[in-house]
């Protein structure tokens, strides 16, 4: 597990003076002529990328399966229920790249700013602030607009999205603009400060704007690279070029999520690639680090990524059986009436609640007095809705019978 001073694995600036910045290019510089390449990007021949086709010719069909399966289910079913299915989808995807760098959004919220931007009507809106707007319009311009070429003012948009007051905790970025490396190289780095340990140097600042140009090129030309390998291969370069402050690691995911929306030829997302990889992000900065200190031969990282992308694809299937349970439950009670707060209690339990759900928590969550929190479950129970969990305990639990 990767840690930093902030408890994440996360990008750090050593502190260097100037004349040990240029004393580092210049052993960088004596490093490269005698062939001794540390990272990737030092390659004589970086980026001409290398990976053996005939060996990820079998995951790849395993992804475009899942993928057919997926999308041939979601074709069986009405457009409500494809734009619920891609609104939990959506609504994972912000949550999970956020955690990945050790950041938690309120769940509620990024729902809301979703269903906002995509004119989806989930009932009583929760509020939302700047940070989650930013998120969810980088997420979303990156999937909507998939088809529209990636530049870098739309780069440092979404760098601006992210960072709205210009600040990444108490931190000060640049904030949609290239890093400048005037504190010393970009590094990755765990660890105490006393011992840290490099994980990965990125190319150095006077570089990016021309590496950068090369890579955008790479990601709007038609090339003969399979879609699915291009999106694994810009996730990889961009996050190997680093060429921001802070949100690389946010922006590298957006990028691989537009190119897989370019490959599906569909702007609506139905999986969450982020939410594969914040659940095996030990692996996922492992493989990482393994590939950007090896060779331009890359076919280990696609072999991940193509692994990572069938099980996301795969967890989509559960996470479309949740939503058709939701629509069929609210199809049988439609004619019941019911309160906002019984509606919200309900839509929570349908979601999957933590825990056991008491009249307390009900209390709480429904920001009501326990009288009417009481009041709220036994008028349930009464209709057939609720009914009490098994087993005893300090205090009584209550389900929902379907």
């Amino acid at each position: 597990m990767y840690i930093t001073r902030q408890g994440k694995w996360s990008i750090l600036r050593t502190k260097c003076s100037y004349s040990l910045y240029f004393a580092a290019n210049a052993r960088y510089n004596i490093r490269m002529k005698r062939g001794d390449c540390k990272y990737i990007w030092q390659s004589p021949d970086w980026p001409k990328w290398r990976y053996d086709l005939a060996a990820l010719a079998g995951p790849l069909a395993e992804v475009s399966r899942a993928q057919g399966l997926l999308l041939g289910r979601l074709a069986d079913v009405g457009m409500g229920l494809r734009d619920q299915a891609s609104l939990s989808a959506l609504t994972e995807d912000v949550i999970k790249t956020s955690e990945i760098e050790g950041e938690r959004l309120d769940v509620a919220s990024v729902r809301s700013s979703i269903a906002r931007r995509l004119g989806l009507d989930i009932g009583a809106l929760a509020p939302v602030d700047r940070h989650v707007d930013g998120v969810v319009e980088m997420v979303l311009d990156a999937t909507e607009r998939c088809d529209a070429p990636l530049t870098r003012k739309r780069l440092f948009g979404w760098h601006a999205a992210l960072f709205p007051t210009g600040y990444s905790g108490m931190a000060r970025v640049r904030v949609g603009a290239l890093r400048n490396d005037a504190h010393g190289p970009m590094q990755v780095v765990s660890g105490p400060v006393h011992r840290q340990q490099v994980h990965f140097e990125a190319p150095p600042a006077a570089r990016l704007a021309t590496e950068l140009k090369h890579f955008l090129d790479w990601v709007n030309s038609n090339t003969d690279t399979h879609p699915l390998l291009k999106a694994g291969l810009a996730h990889l370069w961009f996050v190997t070029l680093h060429p921001f402050d802070d949100g690389n690691g946010r922006i590298a995911r957006a990028v691989g999520d537009m190119l897989l929306a370019r490959a599906e030829n569909s702007p609506q997302r139905f999986y969450s690639l982020s939410a594969q990889i914040q659940r095996e992000r030990s692996d996922y900065y492992d493989i990482l680090e393994r590939t950007q200190k090896g060779t331009l031969d890359v076919t280990p990282w696609l072999r991940w990524f193509l692994d990572t992308l069938y099980r996301a694809v795969s967890n989509a299937q559960t996470t479309l059986d949740a939503v058709l349970v939701k629509t069929r439950f609210w199809q049988r009670w439609a004619t019941i009436p019911m309160n906002a707060r019984q509606v919200n209690l309900i839509n929570r339990l349908l979601d999957g609640f933590d825990g056991k759900l008491t009249s307390s928590k009900w209390a709480t969550i429904a920001k009501c007095s326990p009288d009417t929190a009481l009041r709220d479950i036994q008028q349930l129970i009464a209709l057939g809705v609720l009914r009490k969990t098994a087993g005893g305990g300090r205090s009584t639990g209550y389900e929902l019978i379907d």
